[in-house]
């Protein structure tokens, strides 16, 4: 494997993305958890507006976990970005109540111009999305263009559309090892980690852009070995956005999809996960004997061992969906230029994976069609 210095003269320098992702991470106002009284109230009233308004809820497995349920109990998803977006373009519903980070909603919009996606916040980002400017990106990728461009489904539409391929975690080895295989050298972005772990399983010639996640960066190898020597038979499970230290500690490395599966396939009864704490919720569904413990992170104070949440995905809330249901507000909207041009290397990822007979079509059925995404999972 090649490795290769941050070559971008004219890039954001990594202390003005830090500085960027402190500014923005104090951005990001969590809603206040509501009295339950109350919120059952409003799961009632977002029912009624969903079925009112014709629309359909999706959810990303690191929201609310009453988002999530009221998700599943509406005829809606929970899942991965891609999932949420492919349910979304399958679903009959006319609005798309999209709950995660801004890029999602881009991805549900890129594959639905003809319908509504609303967000009950669209100032909840992703360091991924911050961290990786499209102006940037594209005079990164001009300076190199012998490289086919590659870049994780975590990006916006703008940086979307300047690439080749779009591609998930899962399926993203699988793509850049077909890739390498026709000898052509690669620049992929925005996470360096992800890169890194693809780099070295497929063995291609890639050229990193310096993203990273702001949660998975925090996982600290030092603590994960002693939480793993205080429970010896518990399995770690890894998302491949965290630093190598981590990911060579894990038992299982891959998407959140698979990450979740590997609870209820593999048998054991202690796992350790390091991606983001939301889902745990789905995991203890799931598997309602087993248990799950969190990967310790740097924290966020000295009495902090794991504080492996996003700030972003926290600011969706009930109230959220219920006003931009009301108001129609948070509504994502895209050119149709920029729509069609970020759908191309999204549709080749799509295009590709069915060559290889990896179904992902969504038939509306979530229980039946977790099955179908596993090989195509986002982040």
């Amino acid at each position: 494997m090649k490795t290769y210095p941050y070559d971008a003269p004219i890039m954001s320098t990594d202390q003005r993305i830090a500085t960027q992702m402190t500014t923005e991470y104090a951005r990001a106002k969590i809603p206040t958890e509501l009295p339950r009284s109350e919120r059952l109230a409003v799961e009632e009233n977002i029912k009624h507006l969903l079925k009112a308004h014709n629309a359909v809820l999706v959810a990303h497995y690191y929201v609310d976990p009453f988002i999530q349920d009221l998700a599943l109990a509406t005829g809606g998803c929970v899942g991965d970005s891609l999932e949420m977006a492919r349910f979304g373009q399958a679903h009959e519903a006319q609005t798309l109540v999209v709950a995660g980070v801004r890029f999602m909603g881009e991805s549900a919009k890129i594959l639905s111009m003809e319908k509504t996606v609303l967000m009950p916040d669209l100032a909840a980002e992703c360091s991924l999305d911050l961290g990786c400017p499209a102006d940037e990106f594209a005079a990164f990728c001009d300076a190199h263009p012998e490289r086919t461009v590659v870049v994780y489904a975590n990006t916006s539409a703008a940086v979307k559309a300047r690439a080749d391929w779009v591609v998930t975690s899962s399926v993203g080895i699988d793509i850049v090892r077909y890739l390498h295989a026709q000898g052509e050298p690669i620049i992929w972005g925005p996470d360096r980690h992800l890169g890194k772990y693809i780099a070295r399983e497929t063995g291609a010639d890639m050229l990193l852009w310096q993203g990273s996640c702001l949660v998975h960066n925090e996982f600290k190898a030092t603590e994960l070995l002693q939480l793993k020597e205080e429970h010896p038979d518990a399995k770690v499970l890894v998302h491949p956005e965290s630093p190598d230290s981590v990911v060579a500690l894990a038992d299982i490395v891959g998407s959140t999809s698979k990450l979740l599966s590997s609870t209820y396939e593999i048998d054991a009864e202690t796992f350790i996960v390091a991606t983001d704490l939301g889902i745990l919720h789905e995991m203890q569904k799931r598997s309602p004997n087993k248990r799950f413990l969190a990967a310790p992170t740097a924290g966020d104070s000295a009495s902090c061992k794991s504080c492996a949440f996003c700030p972003w995905m926290a600011m969706n809330g009930l109230k959220g969906i219920e006003q931009c249901l009301t108001q129609r507000s948070g509504e994502v909207m895209l050119t149709p230029e920029l729509a069609a041009a970020a759908k191309k290397p999204l549709q080749r990822m799509l295009d590709f994976a069915e060559a290889q007979k990896k179904r992902v079509t969504a038939s509306g059925d979530i229980v039946k069609d977790r099955a179908l995404f596993a090989n195509v999972g986002a982040a």
